[in-house]
């Protein structure tokens, strides 16, 4: 499409980029933002530009932090015998959103798919290995997506510990086959996670 601005097509063209926006929302977003107070949009733009350049992976669990380690690993007051294992960042903010879930997490990075090329070599593993070495960590708590591949990683996960000294628990069946944690409602994923069982 041709617009007057080259700068506005270029913008319409990254906002269609990101994930759930087509073309005509994009071009929604970009007039929109043509529209707001300049203050709000440039508010919007150095908050994606502070994202880009200070926002990275903790050292210890592979979530997003600013500082080294994470704000959750720093904190003395959450239980640091609990290691709950998760696929993504926004899988720690669901369950965060909880709220009764007081342990540490490990963000993996993604979930076992060999069609995709995906093997254990491709997520946070082996630190969770070493943290787990480490001592001290009692249960481990794995919160994979209930798709099969959060299920190959899960069992995978189970096998890699057993018979070593950390419980290996799964988070119940409530968040339902198919989704993803993130999608997940907070009476659903505290349910999930009361329920949790032997791997």
């Amino acid at each position: 499409m041709d617009y007057s601005s080259r700068h506005l097509g270029d913008l319409v063209s990254h906002l269609a980029r990101l994930p759930g926006i087509g073309r005509k929302t994009a071009q929604r977003l970009a007039f929109h933002l043509l529209r707001v107070p300049r203050d709000e949009a440039m508010g919007l733009s150095r908050a994606i530009q502070r994202v880009c350049e200070d926002v990275t992976d903790c050292e210890i669990c592979g979530n997003l932090a600013e500082s080294q380690p994470c704000r959750l690993c720093a904190d003395p007051k959450r239980d640091h015998s609990v290691i709950c294992v998760v696929e993504q960042p926004a899988d720690v903010v669901a369950i965060e959103r909880v709220g009764s879930y007081r342990g540490l997490y490990h963000v993996l990075g993604g979930a076992l798919a060999p069609l995709d090329g995906i093997g254990p070599e491709h997520l946070r593993l082996r630190s969770l290995e070493q943290r787990l070495a480490d001592g001290g960590v009692v249960e481990l708590i794995v919160a994979t997506n209930p798709t099969a591949q959060g299920e190959a990683t899960a069992h995978y996960i189970g096998d890699l510990f057993q018979g070593s000294s950390t419980r290996v628990t799964r988070i119940a069946r409530g968040v339902p086959v198919g989704s993803d944690l993130e999608l997940s409602d907070q009476a659903t994923l505290a349910r999930a996670l009361e329920g949790r069982r032997e791997m």
